[in-house]
């Protein structure tokens, strides 16, 4: 039996997978680490937590199952984008990653567009200049910290320094590289006039590879640490939310998933690249070759939801500690019992800023409607309610945009949440399906990493032969009905909120 890793470098954690080669879990084990504010609006880790994680992770797997390290023959990184990770000409850290839901970066998003024109923008990177993408990074860092810049020799993605770590090699592939605002997406190479135009050297940055393709292989040092063979396979993997396409099987035209992770995503599959002229949404490659998919992303979507959890909820973390059940699992109870509507409360969940449909950094999140009625329970809805609204702005852009959506998947945290998929699907109007197989990212990057080391044909072969759906939650259409209702006040909200927002940026 043959046996692929799937490693899947989240912003809170990272969880690593072991399958069989008929994608099949074997063991698995996750590690936390944490995120730093150094300032509001501010997000940073520290690359070597990411190391130290997938480390870990992996020799727990490899002891859990008793494989034998010659049986394993490909390793997948699945990670969250636009991190920035620099290192010097001795390959050390400079200074902790600035991650993607960072917001510091406006005023190099304006001067991004000065440099290259907004229609030249899109029409290249297929995306207006976005504070959570690394090219605005890259010049803050060289505005603000000009020796950090000067001693920069090589610039990487958060699962991309994996990849350095564990096979030497600097590297990416096309999902990731497209958020990074540097990459010609139609064309899936780096752009020489998007990098000449913002002066940065095409020597910091590493090879661009096809998702499924052969990137290198291990370290005779890092494979004698994690119990594993130095010819086992490293593909190039993919971003987050493109890795849990393959995961989900939306590796075709007409499918799509929701995911709410710490960030919220609305993912659809397209063969050719559809771009959003007002930049509401994003186009990127997918690990598909040759193809494209269109995403809306929310900000905070889980993220607000664990925000409320460690803030406001004590309660129900005390319950999990005394009872032994998941505070989450709990609060899903709670909230099962409040209407829909949470009593006429809403929670507007920009706690982060927001991408889609605002790309406002400066919005941040709102309990609106508050009265003596509401409890813990009402706000707790709100928020799940106030992320769902969010999620249906992404769908209905798609819509606009004519990408057709005959299939809807739910994957991340929040999709194992029946509350939450029923909110998706009335909000939709249409069914949201879950998966049998809740990897997503770890799945979708051992896929890859199985076309890679020849074990699959292509990826939509082995998504078809492997990747199969478990229930499907169905629209109520009453609850629909009294949805859009409110999200016609909840984008209402935002419009009136604005201004004030601008005041409160410079407050």
């Amino acid at each position: 039996m043959r046996y692929l890793i799937g490693v899947d470098l989240g912003t809170s954690a990272t969880k690593t997978v072991l399958f069989d080669e008929e994608c099949r879990v074997v063991a698995s084990a996750s590690e936390d680490y944490v995120m730093a504010q150094p300032q509001n609006g501010w997000a940073e880790q520290a690359p070597e937590d990411w190391y130290q994680a997938v480390l870990h992770t992996i020799q727990a797997v490899m002891a859990k199952s008793q494989v034998a390290a010659a049986d394993v023959k490909g390793i997948g990184l699945s990670g969250q984008m636009h991190g920035l990770v620099m290192l010097d000409a001795e390959d050390r850290v400079i200074r902790p990653a600035i991650l993607w839901c960072d917001q510091r970066t406006g005023q190099e998003c304006a001067e991004i567009t000065e440099r290259v024109g907004r229609e030249r923008l899109v029409a290249i990177t297929a995306n207006p200049a976005l504070t959570g993408f690394t090219a605005s990074k890259i010049l803050w860092v060289r505005k603000h910290e000009p020796k950090n810049y000067a001693s920069c020799r090589h610039i990487l993605l958060p699962k991309d320094y994996i990849r350095f770590r564990i096979t030497g090699d600097y590297a990416t592939e096309v999902s990731d590289a497209s958020g990074m605002q540097l990459l010609d997406v139609p064309q899936r190479q780096w752009s020489e006039e998007i990098l000449r135009r913002l002066d940065i050297d095409p020597a910091f940055l590493g090879r661009v590879y096809e998702s499924p393709e052969v990137t290198g292989t291990l370290t005779a040092e890092f494979a004698a640490a994690a119990g594993l063979d130095p010819q086992t396979v490293v593909v190039g993997g993919a971003g987050d939310n493109a890795a849990a396409a393959v995961g989900t099987g939306v590796v075709s035209d007409g499918r799509a998933f929701t995911t709410i992770g710490t960030s919220g995503v609305v993912f659809a599959h397209t063969s050719t690249p559809r771009i959003d002229p007002q930049g509401r949404v994003h186009t990127f490659c997918c690990a598909v070759p040759d193809c494209w998919h269109v995403m809306g992303v929310t900000q905070a979507a889980g993220l607000s939801l664990k925000w409320f959890r460690d803030n406001l909820a004590e309660g129900y973390r005390e319950r999990e500690i005394r009872e032994g059940i998941d505070a989450y699992d709990l609060m899903n109870a709670a909230v099962e019992k409040v209407p829909i509507g949470s009593r006429r409360l809403f929670y507007l969940p920009y706690l982060m800023g927001e991408r889609t449909p605002h790309l406002n950094p400066d919005c941040r999140g709102v309990f609106f409607g508050l009265s003596a009625i509401h409890t813990k329970e009402d706000m707790i809805r709100a928020v799940m309610e106030g992320v769902a609204y969010s999620l249906k702005d992404c769908n209905d852009i798609l819509q606009e945009m004519d990408v057709q959506v005959q299939a809807m998947m739910a994957c991340g945290g929040g999709g194992r949440s029946p509350v939450w998929r029923q909110m998706l699907a009335d909000m939709y109007g249409c069914g949201v399906t879950t998966m049998q197989s809740e990897e997503g990212p770890a799945l979708g990057v051992a896929i890859l990493a199985g076309v890679g080391a020849g074990i699959f044909r292509d990826v939509p072969t082995a998504c078809r032969e492997f990747i199969h759906t478990k229930n499907t939650t169905l629209p109520n259409a009453t609850a629909g009905a009294y949805y859009a209702k409110g999200h016609r006040l909840y984008q209402k909200l935002y419009r009136q909120l604005a201004g004030c927002y601008e005041d409160l940026a410079e407050l």
